[in-house]
């Protein structure tokens, strides 16, 4: 997400802002709908990003092989960067 330009920092922020304003225009009911089609579309943003991730041979397994990594065998990312 980083690698948005500042033009398309400007154009979410103008959309924060426009949703903002409309908000407060809106019945309790109507909120509600928002709400409840604003959640359905975080859902599906992660669940393509969950899908992307799976798609990464080999990821699930490397990650649960860190996990059963013990605290002891970690070592500090200041001890293993020479550029710090």
């Amino acid at each position: 997400m980083n690698d948005r330009s500042s033009a398309d920092l400007i154009s979410v922020t103008e959309l924060h802002r426009q949703l903002n304003d409309l908000l407060k225009q809106l019945s309790p009911e109507r909120l509600q709908v928002l709400t409840d089609f604003a959640a359905y579309l975080a859902n599906a943003e992660s669940e393509a990003a969950t899908q992307e991730l799976l798609a990464i041979s080999g990821l699930l397994e490397r990650v649960k092989q860190n996990q059963a990594t013990p605290k002891t065998d970690y070592a500090s990312w200041r001890n293993l960067r020479s550029d710090v």
